[in-house]
């Protein structure tokens, strides 16, 4: 549905029902440039509307402060672990291939149509090796074994842990600087020995990175960025 806010902007919100919820909700979907209120039952969808219409103002004005998406075309600078990128076409062969410099270029010849694809190729790769390697040393800390890891674009969450061991993560965190992804690996790592967020679960999080916080204070301050990134 569309709502119209203070000064006349038009505010997108789409409604979601979500067993897991506790209550009615309302978050940003920073990709999609638009609000999400949540249900925890269908017949409380309506009531997602009407909460979501009382608060139209505060909506227009966080989605109006989401940071410019990056594109990933040639020229457009992006980071990658921390750092910046320029994507460039230059170069021999469809393999995307990075070079160092100030700032590093990402060499992704071909035809341009394909550029947002291959990069995002070639960063889920990086991605889920850094986070192969994090997993590894911090499971022989924790002693825990993982049963698998996956990386995938996920919207709410940048790692997660089933049950079992299967530990997934957000592909973005290799734009993050190296300690940010360490710190959610070490997160996840933490779950197979604590399945909750309990002062003996952070004891763990904090042997494998002793400055979690400031890793998770970074990560607040700028996954919107990571989110807008590639779209």
């Amino acid at each position: 549905m569309t709502l119209r806010a203070a000064g006349g902007h038009r505010v997108k919100v789409r409604l979601e029902v979500n067993a897991k919820a506790r209550r009615l909700i309302i978050r940003l979907d920073e990709r999609r440039r638009e609000a999400v209120a949540v249900a925890p039952s269908s017949r409380q969808i309506e009531a997602a509307a009407a909460f979501a219409a009382e608060r139209v103002d505060w909506i227009s004005s966080r989605l109006q402060h989401l940071p410019e998406i990056t594109r990933f075309e040639a020229g457009e600078i992006f980071q990658y672990r921390g750092e910046d990128c320029e994507i460039s076409l230059e170069g021999d062969g469809r393999i995307a291939k990075l070079y160092p410099g100030e700032p590093r270029i990402l060499s992704v010849p071909g035809d341009p149509e394909t550029t947002q694809s291959r990069v995002v190729r070639f960063l889920k790769k990086q991605a889920k090796a850094d986070l192969t390697r994090a997993v590894t040393k911090y499971s022989e800390i924790l002693k825990v074994a993982p049963k698998g890891i996956s990386v995938k674009d996920t919207r709410s969450r940048w790692g997660s842990c089933t049950a079992d061991g299967q530990l997934a993560f957000s592909w973005r965190l290799i734009m993050a600087p190296p300690d940010v992804l360490n710190y959610v690996a070490a997160h996840e790592c933490a779950h197979m020995r604590e399945m909750n967020h309990s002062a003996k679960f952070w004891a763990h999080v904090a042997r494998c990175c002793p400055d979690w916080q400031r890793q998770r204070a970074w990560l607040r301050l700028h996954g919107t960025e990571l989110q807008a990134a590639g779209e």
